[in-house]
């Protein structure tokens, strides 16, 4: 791969910035490589995810997804949540070295850290910059436990270490799956592989002797919400072997909200009606709609066996199960975890 250094188009507010540079095989994409003074993020204690460190190498994504929920994120950048988050992406050069030196800090309790909480860590760039080996050396090495969300099947690459790394502390797997539908796939999710190879990363993960739960996330009104849509879904992911599954419908934050809206409006202007009645000004569907979906799905989760946990930690007690894109109950002697599961945000 050829990267070419240039000036970049505008200032950005970007501390440690090294260098912007383009490729031909990612054209339209420029990235900024920039040198991290931290990398592990606190959450916030109001805060109502189950997991109190993330680590990103990643600011933006490739992927393009029209309803990924971390757009706004790139607004604290002076750089636009549609576009530009498709396009501008951040890289953290130096994340590996600079969160092994975190992790050895003596104040380091080992707690859980979750990666694809905000930006995949497994985006396609990922195959060219290789930070994720470093970080789950880094993870391992120290003791922490870890969970990784993706749609990238660049993680396949790494499958030996996450294998390797699985056999010291506890290490949590999910894949987000949100349809089949080849073509709706390719408008919704243009820089994303295909469901079909996600759902064979999901296959390669458990063969490496790994859990891995797959996340049904969003579920969008009118368009991949009915019953043999979901069905569909729930019997190719049940045969690719998956632990568990989580089902989400679409949240719509500021940023998200209005680049997913002019999609819709291009897309499918027939349903605008029915998302104003959905979603209102929240962004969140409403609890009629929400309740609605939940009495769809159950039956299907139950249908194909995916409404219990089918996969345990090596090793575990009877009680470690490994529910979707969750982390086992236990972890190593000295580590402090609380119980944490990986969500979609």
């Amino acid at each position: 791969m050829r990267w070419e250094s240039q000036l970049a188009d505008r200032e950005l507010p970007l501390p440690g910035l090294v260098r912007t540079v383009t490729t031909p095989e990612f054209a339209g994409v420029v990235f900024h490589e920039v040198r991290a003074k931290s990398v592990l993020n606190k959450v916030p204690e109001a805060s109502s995810m189950p997991f109190k460190w993330t680590v990103n190498p990643y600011r933006g994504c490739a992927h393009g997804c029209v309803y990924c929920f971390a757009r706004n994120t790139h607004t604290y950048l002076d750089l636009d949540s549609g576009h530009d988050f498709d396009s501008q992406i951040v890289v953290k050069v130096n994340t590996p070295d600079v969160l092994a030196a975190q992790l050895r800090s003596s104040r380091w309790r080992r707690e859980h850290v979750a990666m694809g909480t905000n930006t995949d860590p497994y985006q396609r760039a990922e195959g060219r910059y290789r930070l994720m080996p470093g970080v789950i050396k880094a993870l391992a090495d120290s003791g922490t436990p870890f969970s990784i969300l993706t749609k990238g099947t660049v993680l396949s690459r790494d499958l030996p270490l996450l294998e390797a790394a699985g056999r010291s502390v506890p290490v949590g797997m999910a894949v987000s799956i949100a349809l089949l539908d080849r073509e709706l796939q390719r408008s919704v999710e243009p820089g994303v592989a295909s469901p079909q190879a996600r759902l064979e990363l999901v296959r390669k993960i458990r063969e490496a002797g790994l859990p891995c739960g797959v996340l049904v996330a969003p579920v969008m009104p009118g368009l991949t919400d009915s019953t043999e849509a979901l069905d569909d879904l729930l019997a190719a992911i049940a045969d690719a072997g998956a632990t568990g599954v989580t089902v989400l419908p679409l949240h719509l934050r500021p940023g998200a909200r209005e680049w997913f809206a002019q999609w819709l409006a291009r897309e499918h202007p027939n349903l605008v009606p029915a998302y104003r009645r959905i979603y209102g000004s929240r962004s969140y569907a409403s609890k009629q709609y929400r309740t609605w979906l939940a009495a769809r799905v159950g039956p299907l989760l139950r249908k194909h066996g995916l409404d219990r946990p089918r996969g345990r930690m090596s090793g575990a007690s009877d009680d470690d199960t490994w529910p979707s894109g969750s982390m086992p109950k236990t972890a190593p002697r000295d580590a402090v975890i609380d119980h944490e599961q990986l969500a979609l945000l």
